[in-house]
């Protein structure tokens, strides 16, 4: 433990660099064939089953579906010999491919959460990389922003796997520089990209990122699954996600949303994958009435004692007087970052970290 380093972001790091330092945002655009169509059904171009889903699975039209997209200073197109560490973050419930930029505002006439990447790539901190900011509704109605329990496009968030799996991912792989290649299929291949992708998210995305990235339970209106209001808000659990392992290495959960599931199962699901993470981040503030008891409370009990020897790295860290916003949510994309993309020289193994940050 001893190079391991949990702290607030330092308030340099919310500064601007030098012009030169600074990284571009752009947006993407990409045809998503994998999401809920407006009959609740799942709509694919792949050969799954409809057990598997938990509803029906049916044929349809590609939908065009736009990501933005961070990309770090000196990033050229041209030079396919550079190659870059990938990221994706996702947003809450309410938000979108924006969250992340406008939580937190500017400073010095640039986003913060872009301004935390310019100086940790610029001080050697990290090495270079790419953040996707995805939309994580994988519905027909996926710019539909409103919660609404029965709606198709709060569905859609528990079916955003099939997406980034089959649709995301490939494009962005396709379209840059990444030293991950999902075309890879082989043992080696495989534990070659997955070393190089990290998927982590805010409130909703970070159950997401459990739910879905290491392998949870899905879930539905009760008004169509038609048990009882599990969670109180409208929504009850279905079928059980695979998990991604397979797909990352690194995982992270800020304030994950309280259909997170218990930490038991999820660590029971990573304990039966062929897949060891290296890093599970988990982090949540102490004054957090959303998701603190309900999400990630739940989430980190048993959680590593059920894993065993697949989780290598793993780390919960409480903001003391934090609470549901951008503050807490930065902190812990600042530390995760760090811990996994940090540059080879320091590279740490094999730690559990149980921290407290002064907010």
């Amino acid at each position: 433990m001893k190079n391991i380093d949990i702290t607030a972001v330092p308030e340099q790091y919310k500064r601007a660099t030098k012009k030169e330092q600074q990284g571009t945002l752009t947006e993407a655009s990409y045809s998503m064939r994998n999401y809920i169509n407006a009959y609740r059904q799942f709509v694919t171009n792949q050969n799954i089953d409809s057990k598997e889903v938990g509803r029906e699975t049916v044929t349809g039209d590609a939908i065009t579906k736009i990501c933005n997209v961070y990309l770090p200073a000196g990033y050229n197109e041209a030079d396919k010999n550079t190659k870059y560490n990938v990221m994706y973050l996702l947003h809450g419930v309410g938000g979108n491919r924006y969250e992340w930029l406008y939580g937190y505002g500017k400073v010095d006439d640039n986003f913060v959460i872009c301004n935390i990447l310019d100086n940790l790539i610029a001080n050697g901190d990290i090495d270079p990389l790419i953040v996707i900011f995805p939309e994580g509704r994988s519905a027909h109605d996926w710019d539909d922003s409103s919660f609404n329990a029965v709606g198709t496009n709060l569905l859609g968030f528990y079916y955003f796997d099939y997406e980034l799996r089959y649709d995301l991912i490939p494009f962005i792989e396709a379209h840059y520089n990444t030293y991950a290649d999902i075309k890879g299929t082989s043992s080696e291949e495989i534990a070659y990209s997955r070393m190089h992708r990290a998927f982590a998210g805010l409130s909703m995305g970070g159950m997401q990122a459990l739910n879905l990235g290491i392998g949870g339970y899905r879930c539905d209106s009760v008004e169509h699954t038609g048990e009882k209001d599990g969670f109180k808000n409208g929504l009850n659990v279905t079928v059980s996600a695979l998990g991604m392992e397979d797909l990352f290495t690194y995982v992270g959960a800020f304030s994950n949303a309280p259909t997170s599931s218990d930490g038991k199962v999820l660590g029971s699901s990573l304990a039966t994958r062929g897949y060891r993470i290296n890093l599970l981040y988990l982090t949540c503030g102490d004054k957090d009435g959303v998701a603190g008891e309900m999400g990630y409370a739940k989430a980190i009990d048993g959680l590593k004692e059920a894993a065993g020897n697949n989780l290598e790295n793993y780390c919960e860290v409480i903001i003391k007087d934090g609470v549901h916003d951008s503050h807490v949510w930065n902190n812990g994309a600042y530390n995760f970052i760090r811990l996994a993309f940090k540059n080879s020289e320091g590279r740490v193994k094999q730690y559990v970290v149980k921290s407290i940050i002064n907010s």
